[in-house]
This record gives C-alpha cells, sequence and structure tokens, in this order.
C-alpha cells in the first residue's frame, strides 16, 4: 500500500466520546466532525491509557504503556532516552510539528546528566517531546508566573488586549455589568462571554496557526499534531459560543445515590475534591456543560475552515486525519469533577480516523467496536507514513500499541480483546486522605467487551459488568458471585504488566541473531 503524504493529528482536550453528534448526543451540533466520520471510521470504543493529560500524551506520544515510559502524572518528565513520534519518523524525512499543547515536562535533570543544552537544536527537539514547536502553547496560566509572554499572550497584546496576562484577563475571563473582570476559574461565571472576541479566542489562534503551518511546510511531507487546548478548564466561551447551548440541552447525570451513600474508597477520597464538590451541585452541571458543548461547538467550526483549506489546496486526498481527546471528564457523573479515574466519562476517548487511500473506501463512514488504545496511533502513523526507509527493528522493539490499518482496508488480523490503562495519583489530595505513600497512590484498569476490573494496591478490587450495567453504577467488587470473574480479569492484569516492553536497548532482531552464538564467540563454558 502507497504511503500517505501527510498526517493532520488533531486532540482536542478533555473531550468526552459522547459529546459529539455523530457520537448520539441529541443536542449537540458538530457537523464538521461528523462529515470527518463520514468519510472515515469512527471508533466507540477506544481508550486513552491514563486519564490525565500528561501520562495520557506521553502514552500518544510514544505508542506505549505508562508502566513502560514512566511519565506517571503531569510534571513528571518523559525520559530523556524515550523514543517519541518524530524519532519513528525522522528517517522518512517527515517534518514533524506542533501547534498547541502537549503537557509534557521536559526531562532537564536527564539532559544536564548528558550534557545536552536545552536551547540546543537536540535540546530543544527533546524540550518538545520531539516535536517541532511551531507554537508551543500549554494555556493554562492563572498568574503570569508561567510564561506571560508566550506567543498567544503577544498576539492579544498586539490586538488590543492590554494586561500582565491576556491569556487570563481577556480570553479565559468574563465581565459583570460595571466592567470587572469575573476569573473563568470560577466555574459559577460559565454561563458568561469571555472577554475575548471569537476570532481572536484561542481555537481561533490555534487553527489559523496550524494553516499557517500547512502553508509554510509546502510540498514538504509533515505530520502535524494540533491540540487543542478547550474544551478543558477554565470554561470560558467567547461569543456566541457561551450561549449556544442552555440547560435545557443538557443530558441527565449519569449517578445515584447509592454512589454517594457507599462509594468504594478512592471514589470516596475524588469526591471531597473541590471540582467533584461543585460538580455535585446541579447548578453547576446546569452552568457548566452547556459552555462545554458551546467550545466543542467552536472547535467543529474552525476545524471546518481548516478542512476547506486542505480541500482548496489538494491536500485533503493525501492527508490521514485522525482526531482524538487525551482523557473525559465527568462533568458530576458518578459524584465527580475532572477525569482521572477509570468510569467510561473519564477513560473512553472519542476517536475518528480517516484514511485519504482508496485502500479504505470499505470502511468509509462505518462504525467500529473493536478495542483501541492511545498507543496505537504512532504505529498507525508509521504504517501510513513508511516508504521503506522506516526502523522496523526499533519500532517493534518499542512500541506497544498496534496499527489500525488492518482495521480500516478490512484485513483479516486477530485483534485484542482486552485494553488498559492506569492512573497515579500521588500529587492529589485523595492520597493523603487515603493515607497512602506516593508509591501506593495507583490503580490499574483491565477492560473486555463486557468485564471491566479496577485493581487498588490497598483496596478492593471494583469489577463492573458493562452488559448489564453499562452506566457502571453497581460495583460487583465485593460481590462473592464475582470471584471468579474477578480472579480472571486480575490474570489478564498480571500478564499485562508481566509483558511490557522495557528491554529496548538490543532490537528483537539483534537478540534472535545472537541467540546460541556464544561459543561462535569463544564461550565454550559446557564442554566436557
Amino acid at each position: 500500500m502507497a504511503p500517505v503524504k501527510n498526517v493532520l493529528f488533531i486532540m482536542a482536550d478533555q473531550l468526552r466520546a459522547d459529546y459529539l453528534g455523530c457520537a448520539g448526543s441529541a443536542a449537540l451540533h458538530t457537523p464538521h466532525i461528523d462529515a470527518l466520520a463520514a468519510e472515515g471510521v469512527r471508533f466507540t470504543n477506544a481508550f486513552c491509557n491514563a486519564p490525565v493529560c500528561g501520562p495520557s500524551r506521553a502514552s500518544f506520544y510514544t505508542g506505549r504503556y505508562v508502566m513502560s515510559h514512566g511519565g506517571n502524572y503531569n510534571n513528571f518528565p518523559l525520559r530523556v532516552d524515550e523514543w517519541t513520534l518524530a524519532d519513528h519518523l525522522a528517517p522518512l524525512e517527515v517534518r514533524t510539528a506542533l501547534v498547541g499543547k502537549t503537557h509534557m515536562k521536559p526531562d532537564l535533570a536527564g539532559m544536564a546528566r548528558l550534557g545536552i543544552d536545552p536551547v540546543s537544536a537536540i535540546g530543544l527537539q527533546l524540550k518538545h517531546t520531539g516535536f517541532e514547536p511551531f507554537e508551543h502553547d500549554d494555556g493554562l496560566h492563572p498568574t503570569p508566573s508561567f510564561d506571560p509572554d508566550m506567543a498567544y499572550n503577544r498576539y492579544l497584546r498586539a490586538h488590543g488586549y492590554v494586561a500582565d496576562n491576556p491569556w487570563h484577563d481577556f480570553a479565559n475571563s468574563a465581565a459583570d455589568t460595571d466592567g470587572q473582570v469575573l476569573s473563568g476559574w470560577s466555574m459559577r461565571h460559565a454561563g458568561l462571554p469571555a472577554r475575548v472576541a471569537e476570532e481572536h479566542s484561542e481555537t481561533a489562534y490555534m487553527t489559523d496557526r496550524a494553516l499557517a503551518f500547512i502553508d509554510a511546510a509546502g510540498d514538504q511531507r509533515w505530520c502535524l499534531h494540533l491540540s487543542y487546548i478547550k474544551p478543558h478548564w477554565p470554561y470560558m466561551a467567547p461569543a456566541p459560543y457561551h450561549a449556544l447551548y442552555g440547560p435545557g440541552d443538557i443530558p441527565p447525570a449519569n449517578r445515584t445515590e447509592a454512589e454517594r451513600a457507599a462509594p468504594h474508597p478512592v471514589t470516596a477520597a475524588f469526591m471531597t475534591h473541590g471540582e467533584s464538590q461543585c460538580f455535585a451541585e446541579e447548578e453547576c452541571r446546569r452552568t457548566v456543560i452547556p459552555t462545554y458543548m458551546g467550545l466543542i461547538a467552536q472547535i467543529d467550526a474552525h476545524l471546518g475552515r481548516l478542512f476547506e483549506h486542505l480541500k482548496k489546496t489538494g491536500q485533503w486526498d493525501d492527508t490521514l486525519i485522525v482526531f482524538t481527546s487525551d482523557h473525559g471528564d465527568y462533568l458530576g457523573d458518578h459524584w465527580l469533577g475532572e477525569k482521572e479515574l477509570f468510569h467510561e466519562e473519564s477513560v473512553r476517548i472519542p476517536m475518528i480516523l480517516r484514511d485519504p487511500r482508496a485502500t479504505a473506501d470499505a470502511s468509509r463512514g462505518t462504525v467500529s467496536s473493536a478495542l483501541v488504545e492511545a498507543i496505537d496511533l504512532v504505529p498507525t502513523f508509521l504504517d501510513a507514513l513508511d516508504d521503506g526507509r522506516a526502523d522496523r527493528d526499533a519500532a517493534v522493539t518499542r512500541l506497544e500499541g498496534r496499527s489500525l490499518a488492518p482495521l480500516i482496508t478490512g484485513a483479516e488480523t486477530p485483534w485484542r480483546d482486552a485494553v488498559f490503562a492506569e492512573c497515579d495519583f500521588c500529587f492529589r489530595h485523595a492520597r493523603r486522605t487515603l493515607g497512602l505513600a506516593p508509591h501506593e497512590a495507583r490503580g490499574f484498569m483491565v477492560r473486555t467487551a463486557r468485564w471491566k476490573y479496577i485493581y487498588w494496591p490497598r483496596h478492593q478490587a471494583q469489577l463492573f459488568d458493562l452488559a448489564n450495567d453499562p452506566g457502571e453504577l453497581n460495583d460487583l467488587g465485593g460481590d462473592a458471585s464475582h470471584a471468579a470473574v474477578r480472579a480472571d480479569m486480575r490474570d489478564r492484569l498480571l500478564s499485562w504488566m508481566a509483558l511490557r516492553r522495557n528491554r529496548v536497548t538490543l532490537t528483537d532482531g539483534r537478540i534472535e541473531a545472537s541467540t546460541g552464538k556464544a561459543k561462535e564467540r569463544g564461550y565454550l563454558f559446557g564442554v566436557w
């Protein structure tokens, strides 16, 4: 199969799998994303490998599980020796660039140990997770102490938004009737319009920068990671998107009083967090979720102009496009806010893949229930772009994901029957509530088509029967009649843990070539 020329890797931050028109949302209007799905494959059982920004993205970028790459949580540096997408694409001379967010922390200590200057060409590549930083902007800065001079702030000042940190004061704040700034960090303000014009908002700006990259790349092959900051909090949308939806458009909360009355200890600890306390109140949900939906609609609108540009420039027909998210958002379901735990609202993600080649024509507009993972994208991109020069031995040795190409082309191939995810909540107050040491604050999920099993090192396991309880409202972790199921799922988890690809300094090919050759190299032990 001939390679595609380019890859457009689009990620929205904290976008739930069920908050798209094509995913069945009754009110949300996402025509451009829906049209992408109509030309590709929409995967209904796609999962991130860690429901937190940093570790999830590390798995997306390396094609490896968290246990393997070690970037366990936000602010855990990805080790300097980890291969990322750019490393796998380098032999193909593909320009691998970033516009937007990575939420990755560079391994500055590792760079110092190796004598790598962070501002050198190699240092800058490592600092930006292998990507060329055409526009690296993680957002999420409540004060100017982080990076008050980031490019987006300079852009806002140039357009008349004068402040020490216009990202906060304009793009993520509203104003009362007296003109006083109302911070978007307070969720009670979510229903008000941001103080920035829509054309100057984060989503519009990042789309502009993606268009600039595509035009600058010319005829060069590229892989562009367009990583939107929204709909992640602060939940603040510019007009008119702040008012597109109202309380009547939001789905009812997926939760029961029984969940709150007798929660699992880990869930109970997370229920005490401020975001969970807020979203436990219906007023918060009715205020925030319409804005969350508006932010999604805004992303969709700007993807529309991006897709139109690709069509006008003739690149639509040779560009593979993926649309996904790093994790979901509880939004009050299960009496929780944010993400991090393993309910479907948190760990299941949207995944749409459009392959422009004729070999994918049979799958266009289809929906796949195959179990897929975030780690599958690096091998998928490598397959799509490979012109015969890729280092396949290194890929086989390191990559733990599987190319989605067989699911797109209809090729007969055995597929996985389970997916896995991890969480590390060592930085979260829930750890102290539970009385855990930092290394104990971990959890692991294995999910099959029917069962979801969650292992906590210091607490009872959880089990959900997804066939009979798709909302995950009845925890069977202590149910005696399901002991055999729990044992089987625990065995699956143990087998998965035992097979991680941590031996990466020698390829499997070199190991095979050297096996049984000791005597040829002069090691004569064992001769009588």
